[in-house]
């Protein structure tokens, strides 16, 4: 029996989530998926609601719909489309949501709107990534929303994979590898080191230190662009400095519009997501899309594979 893929889209009716809403509803046509329009009200906002009558065009659910229909138009057809309303923490509600039934993507943006109706993405993306067991793709606000496939291609140009080499890493690499395959663009796997922290008498130890890490990792990059029978196109790049503010400038100069990241920390392939992968959407331009340690395939053959698959399987 085959199980319909779904999307998660977080909405909280600023012109950054309907950014968002626009590039989930894209991605539900593409690949046949159910989209879950989600927002989340605060506690107090229900409570007020509850003890006194609100008109039913002043409802968060009232105006969720009028935003999907806003947004997307006629994109989806309504069965196609399911609202949710959630009471409570955003993070958490969206995270219910997302595993109740499982989906196989959350999308959201990264910035947003504050109040008492509104989702605040800032603080909410970093507890969904930190706690998700489910692809995370956060799109930039600053990126126009894609109206067409070609337009996603197009401003995707490149997809960039940083890799941090340790045990456990392969099966996000393949997956990114995979993304860049269905997108139709090439990919480029970079690996950043980050200098090292000596007190200045052994300065000079620690460049010659450097220089031997770079060359093991010029060197693991090679032999893994030679073992992997990449079908788009692919590049290795070892860079060095901060790793975030590195990633950010190699997805600027090489104008790669999609940063494929691992949802994990340390070298823990069963951990969660470290401080690099937040801290790359805070100075990044890119969307990123975060892959959990075990990307799930979806096995269907009768229906083009959606979300994980975005991220797991060619189209």
């Amino acid at each position: 029996m085959t199980t319909r893929p779904r999307i998660v889209c977080a909405v909280d009716f600023s012109e950054s989530s309907r950014r968002a809403l626009r590039t989930a509803a894209m991605l539900a046509e593409r690949f046949q998926s159910l989209l879950t329009v989600a927002t989340v009200d605060d506690p107090l906002l229900a409570t007020v609601n509850g003890a006194q009558y609100v008109r039913p065009e002043d409802s968060t659910a009232h105006l969720l719909h009028r935003v999907v229909a806003e947004t997307i138009g006629d994109r989806l057809d309504g069965s196609e489309i399911e609202y949710i309303v959630g009471v409570g923490k955003p993070a958490d509600e969206l995270l219910r949501i997302a595993r109740d039934p499982r989906a196989d993507l959350i999308v959201m943006s990264s910035h947003g709107l504050t109040g008492i109706r509104k989702l605040f993405f800032g603080s909410t993306a970093e507890r969904v990534l930190r706690e998700s067991d489910i692809p995370v793709l956060v799109t930039e606000s600053a990126m126009p929303a894609p109206g067409s496939w070609a337009d996603l291609t197009g401003a995707v140009n490149r997809v960039l994979i940083p890799v941090d080499l340790l045990p456990g890493s392969e099966p996000q690499i393949l997956g990114a590898l995979r993304i860049a395959e269905t997108l139709g663009v090439p990919a480029l796997v970079t690996h950043v080191i980050e200098p090292m922290r000596l007190p200045f008498a052994q300065r000079a130890k620690g460049l010659h230190i450097d220089a031997e890490r770079r060359a093991r990792a010029d060197q693991a990059i090679e032999a893994f662009l030679r073992s992997t029978p990449a079908p788009t196109r692919l590049e290795g790049l070892v860079a060095y400095g901060d790793p975030a503010e590195e990633i950010a400038k190699v997805a600027r100069d090489r104008h790669a519009g999609l940063i494929v990241m691992g949802l994990r920390a340390g070298d823990s392939p069963q951990g969660r997501m470290g401080s690099v992968t937040y801290r790359v959407l805070c100075v990044s331009h890119a969307a990123v899309l975060a892959l959990p340690p075990s990307v799930r395939a979806i096995a269907d053959t009768a229906t083009p594979p959606t979300t994980s698959a975005f991220m797991a399987m060619p189209a």
